[in-house]
């Protein structure tokens, strides 16, 4: 993380809920909960975030939907988290 004492965890995930792309024949879409802990400036939070997720995966069994969701869920999570813990330029004094 940063210097200034931030941190930003996942401390956990969950697919809420999915279905079929009521459109586009073999996308799957739907939600993962995530659970996230955040310190900053001496302050805990914990707070949950809904993410909308989909997978193009055709006709397969339900633990490879699952899979493929959380996957997309954790490349929008480390998207999240590096723009996050990018260091905050210093002002020149």
């Amino acid at each position: 993380m940063s210097s200034s004492g931030a941190s930003f965890d996942i401390k956990g995930c969950e697919v809420r809920f999915y279905g079929p792309h009521q459109a586009i024949a073999g996308r799957v879409t739907g939600v993962v909960r995530v659970i996230i802990e955040e310190r900053f400036m001496g302050n805990l939070s914990r707070y949950h975030l809904d993410l909308k997720v989909k997978a193009d995966v055709g006709s397969v069994s339900t633990p490879e939907v699952r899979r493929a969701l959380l996957a997309h869920a954790a490349h929008q999570l480390n998207r999240l988290k590096s723009r996050h813990s990018d260091a905050l330029p210093l002002a020149a004094e």
